[in-house]
């Protein structure tokens, strides 16, 4: 009597076939992940010190008004802020705008529409 071949399933590891074919817009191809360095946040802005009252540029936060409370150096100078909200966060000098005495808190500076 003659044996069989034993034939056993796949491995659910197998791969199954070549990975499709991305576009250039899709968050998944790693070609289309392009970051951009700033390289002038090196230098920071050495006009921001603990206690001053500055505007949040960029991030989570845009556009509040918050208080520095700590300092830290390193190869980009950031700091730990207060926004007025109550909450925190360490931003880079360069994301920052100090706030002159006097001036609304409340309000952004404005946008000057460029002319085309």
């Amino acid at each position: 009597m003659r044996r069989r071949k034993v034939t056993y399933p796949p491995a659910k590891t197998a791969t199954k076939g070549p990975p499709p074919v991305l576009g250039a817009t899709d968050p998944r191809n790693p070609l289309g992940r392009t970051v951009s360095i700033n390289l002038d946040a090196i230098g920071g802005r050495s006009s921001i010190s603990r206690g001053d009252k500055v505007r949040i540029l960029t991030g989570l936060y845009a556009g509040e008004a918050a208080v520095v409370e700590s300092e830290a150096s390193g190869v980009i100078p950031a700091v730990m802020v207060r926004t007025e909200s109550g909450r925190t966060r360490r931003s880079r000098t360069v994301d920052l705008e100090p706030i002159r005495p006097g001036s609304s808190t409340a309000e952004p500076p404005e946008q000057v529409p460029a002319d085309s």
